[in-house]
């Protein structure tokens, strides 16, 4: 994890991408901490710099998944060369493989969504933007 602080510091010019998975609810607490370790540590293995972890916890789902109505959310942010994101698909496959992850969304981050989360990282306060205007 110190390489991805490193080259988050030294301004990256890797892509930023999210990876959100929704891991059984059935497992106990033991299983889904070993499943996310194992995923950030399989994204680190395939060529990426992993910065961030969020672990949303347990959520209710919209519709069913599964026959199964809560899931248990991980969001992870990560950066990935242009050279290695080869290594995507291979990374997309072994989640679908995984029978403890129920679904799972990469998501490659534009210019504006990459500046709202450095914003959002950073702490600093995000631009208003003002109300309509009233016309007569």
């Amino acid at each position: 994890m110190a390489d991805a602080t490193e080259a988050a510091a030294s301004g990256s010019t890797d892509p930023l991408y999210e990876l959100m998975y929704i891991i059984n609810p059935v497992l106990n607490e033991d299983q889904t901490k070993d499943i996310v370790q194992r995923v950030t540590q399989y994204l680190s293995d395939n060529g990426a710099a992993v910065e961030n972890v969020e672990e949303r916890g347990s959520q209710r789902l919209a519709y069913p998944i599964e026959k199964k109505r809560n899931g248990y959310y991980v969001v992870v942010n990560f950066r990935m060369s242009t050279a290695v994101v080869t290594g995507l698909p291979k990374i997309e496959r072994a989640l679908i493989i995984n029978d403890d992850i129920m679904r799972h969304l990469v998501l490659r981050y534009d210019a504006k969504m990459e500046r709202h989360y450095e914003a959002t990282r950073s702490g600093k306060e995000l631009p208003k933007i003002a109300p309509p205007v009233q016309r007569a």
